[in-house]
């Protein structure tokens, strides 16, 4: 009898403490996403944290892969950091194209954003972005472009030239961002760059650090740039005040998105608005992390605000909408990577309105996100031996 209420014991404590887990599990989840707690209460108990609504098969493996995108017949291009560039098939094999810039190397720099010219079909140009070293242990992200040929033996790069630089550079080694987007028309190229962990400069004018930026596709500025013929201030910048840039993508709408690490806590999804100015460093939802507090965006109301606001961090990586057929519940959905939460985030929207709908935990830290022509969506793990998942509907 002893052992049996003893056991009974045991079974009711081990329910309590799982009750008590769940309970903080849906608390820290509606902090997350600034929602109430009864209102990602519901959420939660529709589609936990844990579900996994899809089956998972790894196609290959690669050294720190940073990004990929598919080309039109399937194959894929992925970007490893420390400067090789992998044309991969849907088997997982996997051939590295060379002409590849030399790249700086360390830290979180290196080779970074791969993405197909519009006109690829006609042109086969690609658009790259990568970290070049500087003077005096400096460096910077830049973009440039390239003609791909796949005819041949061995894949290449031709005729490479750079169409944008990160200005200044700086010393260290973190927040180049570079993150590339084509606006849906094709008319123009966004790229997202990072302060590069210098604070100040993402509200400094003469500097493109901590900006987004608005280019013609030959690296031109278009002359309807927000700070065009303004005396001191960069006219390829559309937007200000941004951190760590690590996804920007386009909505089905048109909009321009963007994710980005926040400092300790208050990772960002911005809806981005002409000459907008997000507040970092003057602002932030998260704090610094030797503990200073940084005022939250309601404390200044003329700095434009997050849409969702994670605290604590997912610290994210990749941003895309889905508009596939594979998981037609999930249309119009956002999809971010998760490093830190180890983690893939669905974010849904109302309007401008947008909140945090599912995290898939996925036991990895995820880098890139990107959908399949199938519709499937395919996720890169980060790090020496980082995987390329593809993710398909559960049956």
């Amino acid at each position: 009898m002893m052992e049996n209420g003893n056991l009974m014991k045991n079974i009711g404590l081990s329910l309590s403490v799982a009750i008590l887990m769940v309970a903080c599990s849906n608390g820290d989840d509606a902090k997350a996403t600034g929602g109430t707690s009864g209102e990602m209460q519901a959420a939660n108990d529709i589609s936990p944290v844990d579900r996994k609504p899809f089956n998972s098969s790894a196609i290959a493996s690669f050294d720190e892969p940073w990004a990929m995108t598919f080309l039109p017949d399937g194959r894929m291009l992925v970007s490893e950091k420390a400067g090789k560039l992998q044309l991969v098939d849907a088997k997982g094999q996997k051939t590295e194209i060379s002409g590849v810039p030399e790249v700086d190397y360390g830290g979180q720099g290196g080779f970074g954003d791969i993405v197909l010219a519009p006109d690829f079909a006609t042109s086969n140009m690609v658009y790259l972005s990568w970290v070049e070293a500087g003077d005096n242990d400096t460096r910077g992200a830049v973009v440039g472009r390239a003609r791909l040929q796949l005819q041949g033996q061995k894949p290449t790069l031709k005729n490479l030239e750079t169409i944008w630089t990160q200005n200044p550079k700086v010393k260290g080694r973190g927040h180049f961002s570079h993150r590339i987007a084509f606006s849906p028309d094709g008319e123009y190229l966004f790229i997202g760059s990072g302060e590069r962990q210098k604070f100040d400069p993402a509200q400094d004018m003469a500097a493109n650090l901590g900006k987004i930026v608005r280019l013609y596709p030959d690296g031109s500025v278009p002359k309807d740039n927000p700070f065009v013929d303004k005396e001191g201030e960069l006219p390829e910048i559309w937007s200000l005040g941004h951190r760590n840039i690590l996804g920007i993508a386009f909505d089905s709408e048109g909009r321009l998105w963007n994710q980005e690490m926040g400092p300790k806590d208050g990772d960002e999804l911005n809806l981005v608005q002409r000459g907008a100015n997000y507040g970092y460093p003057i602002v932030s939802e998260g704090d610094h992390y030797d503990g200073k507090n940084i005022p939250d965006h309601d404390t200044r109301p003329e700095f434009e605000a997050p849409k969702v606001a994670w605290v604590p961090t997912i610290a994210p990586s990749g941003l895309i909408f889905y508009s596939g057929e594979m998981f037609p519940a999930w249309k119009g959905s956002a999809f971010i990577g998760g490093l830190a939460s180890q983690a893939l985030i669905r974010v849904s929207f109302d309007g401008d309105s947008a909140k945090e709908a599912e995290r898939f935990l996925m036991d990895n830290r995820i880098r890139e996100v990107e959908q399949g022509p199938d519709g499937a969506i395919y996720v890169l793990e980060d790090g020496e031996g980082g995987r390329l998942l593809k993710l398909t509907p559960a049956k």
